[in-house]
């Protein structure tokens, strides 16, 4: 009788040994699901510039300046942790006020090599946003670049109030949205499908 007295102490205690053990190695399983890298990118063509200044490398007109007052209001809220600009006096001034608003230099890129800036953003900047200001003959061609359909087929060259919001969800296809910003904002043509365009014609 002593002896069964002593058995079932020691049974329970290597029962609760046991299950705590299998409790410990059970995989915990996670509330939720981690949430996918987004990556942003807000891609405008410079604001209206004033030949009459230097046609080589023109300056932006009035109206071109108060676009670009109009960019930093419709883009400072979001935070961009990076701007980039070609070395050209309209892309620098169109970005300007944006940059002194945000205190930050903006990155000068080359617009016959798109892909080397879309791979370095995707790289460096991964889950940030990020503004590029470009020509009517390379906006198009960066958003390709993402891996998105661009929504129209051309910038013309009266076209200055476009602005493209490039979204990469990590596991997901690249999406791109266009709305106007600024002022004398026409309608916006019909969205439609464009092939991938290619750098040929001065910048403009």
């Amino acid at each position: 009788m002593k002896h069964c007295f002593l058995f079932w102490p020691l049974l329970l205690a290597a029962l609760v040994t046991l299950a705590n053990s299998a409790a410990a190695q059970a995989p915990v399983k996670s509330k939720s699901k981690a949430k996918p890298i987004v990556t942003t990118v807000y891609i405008v063509r410079h604001a209206e510039k004033d030949s009459t200044t230097d046609r080589t490398d023109p300056t932006l007109s009035a109206l071109g300046q108060t676009r670009a007052l109009a960019l930093r209001k419709t883009l400072m809220g979001y935070h961009p942790a990076a701007l980039f600009t070609t070395e050209t006096k309209r892309t620098r001034a169109t970005l300007a006020p944006l940059a002194e608003a945000l205190k930050l230099e903006p990155q000068v890129y080359d617009p016959k090599r798109g892909r080397d800036l879309t791979d370095r953003i995707l790289k460096e900047y991964a889950g940030k946003s990020v503004v590029i200001v470009g020509h009517s003959n390379n906006v198009l061609s960066l958003i390709d670049d993402f891996g998105a359909t661009p929504p129209v087929e051309e910038i013309g060259e009266n076209d200055y109030e476009y602005l493209f919001t490039v979204r990469l969800v990590e596991g997901a296809m690249p999406t791109v949205d266009m709305r106007g910003y600024g002022p004398e904002r026409r309608q916006s043509p019909k969205p439609g499908k464009a092939a991938p365009m290619v750098q040929t014609a001065p910048m403009k």
